[in-house]
């Protein structure tokens, strides 16, 4: 989730579309939010890992 929302992200920001670029965005911060939560062993929804 962390590589796809860069990827929007730098497509999005060298073809000028602002929504790859808010799509990107928001990938990307859930997918630290949900590796953070993963790494220090704290359980999401029911697992330990988001992966």
């Amino acid at each position: 989730m962390i590589i796809l929302g860069v990827v929007l992200l730098l497509i999005g920001l060298f073809t000028s579309l602002s929504i790859l670029t808010t799509i990107g965005i928001i990938l990307l911060i859930v997918g630290v939010v949900l590796y953070v939560l993963g790494a220090v062993g704290r359980p999401l929804a029911g697992r330990r890992h988001y992966w």
